[in-house]
């Protein structure tokens, strides 16, 4: 199978097996009252979305999963990806789950959900340097191609990059469309990545684009259903993955800097608020729903984020 073929094919698989999924699983969540509950105190407008089907993620993780097991065969590179991602996938159902099925406000505690990530992201390594044999060098960007190397440094740095990269790419979830739409950008930008430097994980990539743009079907403004942790901590484990799996978790600073930008709002916002005994820098963290309270309808976060990822991909290419 020649090298478009690992492209193509997994990305036809993977749109139409999520495709299909979507008009099964979102009445059917719907049946199971695996609804959304909307913040009194957030956007006014997000109320009327008041039970909307949540835990959506399971249809984009079935192409995924449906087209890693056919193409792992031709590129075992994608073995990580697909455990990083179904590992923080399953963090993310049994978040969801608590939530909205048993009624606990906070899913997961903090230390459950943080031990459970440690944990997924501990296997992800092993696998990485026993397995596939990938070193943990570091791609520098506009270098040229020179590499850093860490040592031991560089085992703490891959569970900081990727439990950050996962909440990061976690709180960009909010907003019709836009965890999803951010993602295949930057789903294309490691495709091209992977091109260019030889590195085998075109399958997964392209799989996740496909998938992706088949749950924006049903995830786009007004969305018939959300993805829920399920799907924002899956997405977050790919984008760690990959950048992993090509040694550019640098890069993840230049692509994925709308998710960069996401997670440290919300980190300045709760540490002004405790500082400062209730005063806010934002209007409302993470920063997407600032710009909504500023004027900015959905349609227009996810645009103007959508254009900023692009813009940050293609510099992303030109630092390779």
């Amino acid at each position: 199978m020649d090298n478009k073929a690992l492209i193509i094919w997994p990305f036809l698989l993977a749109f139409a097996v999520s495709a299909a999924a979507g008009p099964f699983l979102v009445p059917w969540l719907k049946a199971l009252k695996m609804g959304q509950t909307e913040r009194q105190e957030g956007v006014k407008e997000h109320l009327k979305k008041q039970g909307t089907p949540t835990m959506g993620g399971i249809i984009f993780l079935i192409g995924i999963a449906v087209a890693g097991v056919i193409f792992i065969w031709k590129a075992p590179k994608i073995g990580p990806v697909l455990l990083l991602t179904f590992g923080y996938g399953l963090i993310g159902f049994a978040d969801d789950y608590l939530k909205v099925v048993k009624r606990r406000s906070d899913g997961l505690y903090p230390k459950q959900k943080l031990a459970l990530q440690i944990a997924v992201t501990a296997v992800f390594y092993l696998c990485v340097r026993f397995f596939t044999h990938t070193s943990l060098l570091l791609r520098l960007p506009f270098s040229g191609g020179r590499m850093l190397d860490l040592g031991f440094f560089a085992i703490p740095l891959l569970f900081f990059a990727a439990i950050g990269t996962v909440n990061g790419v976690n709180f960009t979830d909010g907003v019709d469309g836009l965890n999803s739409t951010v993602t295949v950008v930057v789903a294309l930008f490691f495709t091209a990545a992977s091109m260019i430097l030889g590195g085998g994980i075109e399958p997964i990539t392209s799989a996740v684009t496909g998938a992706l743009l088949a749950f924006l079907l049903f995830n786009a403004y007004p969305a018939k259903i959300f993805m829920g942790d399920t799907g924002s901590l899956a997405l977050g484990g790919f984008v760690a993955g990959c950048a992993y799996m090509l040694q550019m978790p640098l890069y993840i600073l230049i692509v994925g800097m709308i998710y960069l930008i996401e997670v440290l709002s919300v980190m300045l916002q709760v540490s002004y608020f405790k500082l400062t005994h209730g005063k806010r820098i934002f209007r409302m963290a993470p920063i997407h729903h600032h710009f909504e309270l500023s004027g900015w309808s959905e349609t227009q976060v996810v645009a103007r984020f959508s254009i900023a990822t692009v813009i940050l991909a293609a510099i992303g290419l030109l630092a390779i």
